[in-house]
C-alpha cells in the first residue's frame, strides 16, 4: 500500500461540502485516497510532502481544450481575426499535422496545465488530418500523468456542403461513429478514480449535420458516456443558428437531445435567458473559456445569472491558438474580474472562482469523486507556495486570485507526485519543447 503525508499545510481550501478552511492540518493519502485529514498525523511508512508555507487546493479542473493548437499559437494573420476568420486561417494549417504532432503538441499543452495547477483536463479534438487518432493525446496524458477525459470529435460539412472546415479535414458520418465506438471500447474507464474517461464531441453547430448530432446523442447514452460540443460563442454563431436551423442554439441543442447532466458545452457567450433556464433545469453543463473569449473578442459570457440559475459551471482554458496560453489559475482570475467589470465589484468574490475552477469543474465532467480535498476523494491536490513575491504583504493568503502565485509549487494527481518545486517529474519537458519548436517550424516552413 503507497502512502504520502503531506503535513503543515498552513491554510487548507477544502472545497468540500461544507467548502471548510482548515490552518496547519495534515493530509494522509493511501493508494490515490484521501484517508485522513486532520493535526499531527503518524504514518512511518508514508512518502512526506512538506506543506509550510503553502496553501493547498484540489487540483485544478480544465473543462475544454484543443491541446494540438499549442502548435499553432501568436500565429500571423489569426492574430486579430474572430471566430470565423481566425478559423478559416487556421484550418489549412492544422491540416499538415499528424501523428507526431499531435502526440508533442498534447504533452506541451498537458504540461503547461499541469504547472498551472490543474490535475483533472478534457480535450476536444475534432479533426485527424495524417493518420491522427485520439489515442496519440491519450498517449501524453498517460506520460504526464493528468487525469484526462478526452472527446471524440469530429467535422463532417464541409466548404462545399454549406460548413466552415475545407473539405479535405472532414470525415464520413458512418466513419466518425464507427471510430466513437472504437475509442470507447479500448480506453473509457467509467470506475471510481479512473484515469481516462472518453466523450463524443461533433465539434459545432456550423460543422456537423443534425443528423451527426442526434446519432452521437443516442451513440453516448448507449456507451454510457458524456457529450460535448461548442455552442452559442459569439454573434456569429447565434446568427449561423437562426440562419440555417431557424432557432437560437439553445432551441437546437434541445431539439437534438444535447441537454441533460450528461452534456457539457464550451462557451455560451450568448446564451438569453430562456437558454440559461433550459440548462439549469436539465442540468447541462458549461465550460467558461474567458480569456478566449476575450482574446477573439466574443464578448462575457453570462457566468452570475448561469451560477444563479444552478447551471453547472467549469473553467476551460480552450485551444491554445485561442488564448494563448495553457494557465487555468489565469483563467479563474479572469472568471471573477469579467464578472466584476461587467456587473459591478461583488459579483464574484476569489473564492467562488477558485471553486469553479475546481470542485466546479469536476462536476461538469460528472467527477464527484475529484475537485474537493475529503475523506474518500481522489488525492488530487495542488499546493500553492504563498511566501513569495506574488504573496507578500497580503493580509488573507487564500484568495489566491488577487495575491498569489499562478504556477503551482507540487501537484499529486491520484497521490502521485507529477510536479515537485515547481518542477514537472514526469516528462523531459526542455526535450518536449525543443521537438515542439521544431515541428512548429516545419508547418511554418510548408506554407
Amino acid at each position: 500500500m503507497s502512502a504520502t503525508l503531506i503535513r503543515n499545510i498552513d491554510h487548507l481550501i477544502t472545497m468540500d461540502d461544507a467548502r471548510r478552511e482548515l490552518r496547519g492540518v495534515d493530509v494522509l493519502i493511501r493508494d490515490g485516497v484521501i484517508a485522513e485529514i486532520g493535526e499531527n498525523l503518524t504514518a512511518p511508512e508514508a512518502h512526506v510532502v512538506e506543506g509550510r508555507g503553502c496553501v493547498g487546493t484540489p487540483g485544478l479542473v480544465n473543462t475544454h481544450h484543443h491541446l494540438y493548437q499549442t502548435m499553432t499559437r501568436a500565429v500571423p494573420g489569426a492574430q486579430d481575426a474572430l471566430l470565423f476568420g481566425w478559423l478559416q486561417r487556421l484550418y489549412p494549417i492544422w491540416g499538415h499535422m499528424g501523428p507526431e504532432e499531435f502526440h508533442v503538441s498534447a504533452q506541451i499543452g498537458l504540461a503547461e496545465l499541469a504547472l498551472s495547477g490543474c490535475t483533472l483536463s478534457s480535450d476536444h479534438l475534432y479533426l485527424y488530418p495524417n493518420g491522427a487518432r485520439l489515442d496519440d493525446t491519450i498517449e501524453a496524458a498517460k506520460e504526464i500523468g493528468l487525469r484526462f477525459h478526452p472527446t471524440r470529435g469530429a467535422m463532417s460539412i464541409g466548404e462545399s456542403k454549406g460548413g466552415l472546415p475545407p473539405d479535405a479535414l472532414v470525415e464520413d458520418e458512418t466513419a466518425i461513429l464507427e471510430d466513437c465506438i472504437r475509442v470507447i471500447d479500448a480506453h473509457h474507464d467509467a470506475s471510481e478514480g479512473s484515469m481516462v474517461r472518453v466523450g463524443i464531441a461533433p465539434c459545432s453547430p456550423f460543422s456537423v449535420s443534425r443528423d451527426l448530432m442526434r446519432e452521437a446523442a443516442l451513440l453516448a447514452r448507449d456507451k454510457g458516456v458524456m457529450l460535448h460540443t461548442h455552442l452559442a460563442e459569439n454573434e456569429e454563431d447565434i446568427a449561423y443558428s437562426l440562419a440555417n436551423f431557424g432557432c437560437r442554439p439553445g432551441q437546437y441543442a434541445e431539439d437534438l437531445g444535447w441537454t441533460g447532466a450528461d452534456v457539457w458545452h464550451a462557451h455560451c457567450v450568448k446564451l438569453d435567458g430562456q437558454e440559461i433556464d433550459l440548462f439549469a433545469r436539465t442540468k447541462t453543463g458549461v465550460a467558461h473559456c474567458p480569456c478566449s473569449n476575450c482574446r477573439l473578442g466574443s464578448g462575457i459570457a453570462p457566468v452570475r445569472a448561469m451560477r444563479d440559475a444552478g447551471v453547472p459551471v467549469g473553467l476551460g482554458v480552450d485551444g491554445s491558438a485561442s488564448n494563448d496560453a495553457g494557465n487555468l489559475m489565469l483563467e479563474a482570475r479572469q472568471t471573477m474580474l469579467l464578472q466584476r467589470v461587467n456587473l459591478g465589484a461583488d459579483a464574484m468574490s476569489p473564492r467562488e472562482a477558485l471553486e469553479i475552477a475546481t470542485r466546479g469543474g469536476a462536476d461538469v465532467l460528472g467527477r464527484p469523486d475529484c475537485g474537493r480535498i475529503a475523506v474518500g476523494k481522489r488525492a488530487d491536490i495542488a499546493l500553492w507556495d504563498v511566501t513569495g513575491v506574488e504573496s507578500a504583504g497580503s493580509w488573507d493568503p487564500a484568495a489566491l486570485l488577487l495575491a498569489g502565485p499562478v504556477r503551482v509549487r507540487d501537484l499529486l494527481v491520484e497521490g502521485r507526485i507529477v510536479v515537485q518545486n515547481g518542477i514537472l517529474q514526469t516528462l523531459d519537458l526542455p526535450k518536449s519543447v525543443e521537438r515542439q519548436n521544431r515541428f512548429a517550424q516545419r508547418l511554418a516552413e510548408k506554407l
